[in-house]
């Protein structure tokens, strides 16, 4: 059984710092494509960051770029988020998710990932 455990997030002032992790069991994600979307109240979920687990390869949203790193540790099967400079605006429930990197040709498409994290609420005060 495939599982995806969410750790981090919470409140934090903006401008402050936060580091999300997603823990992935069940199978080995060599050839899977981790990604991060966040979902605001009222808004639709979006394309935060990627990583294709093989070759190493990230994908930023325009919104984070240059803030978020999307990074990965092999030997914890664990993909991490780390987030700085927050703003108001980064407010949502952050969720991550796993998929088969032959089907994620568009990583920023959430309905080609197959597995999710339970998602967790990052809140920025301003």
């Amino acid at each position: 059984q495939v599982q995806l455990v969410q750790s981090g997030g919470g409140l934090v002032q903006a401008g402050g710092s936060l580091r999300l992790s997603c823990a992935a069991s069940g199978r080995t994600f060599s050839n899977y494509v981790m990604g991060w979307f966040r979902q605001a109240p009222g808004k639709e979920r979006e394309f935060v960051a990627a990583n294709r687990w093989s070759g190493g390869s990230t994908f930023y949203a325009d919104s984070v770029k240059g803030r978020f790193t999307i990074s990965r540790d092999n030997a914890k099967n664990t993909v991490y988020l780390q987030m700085i400079s927050l703003k108001a605006e980064d407010t949502a429930v952050y969720s991550c998710a796993a998929g088969w990197s032959a089907k994620v040709v568009r990583t920023t498409d959430p309905n080609l990932y197959d597995y999710w994290g339970q998602g967790t609420q990052v809140t920025v005060s301003s």
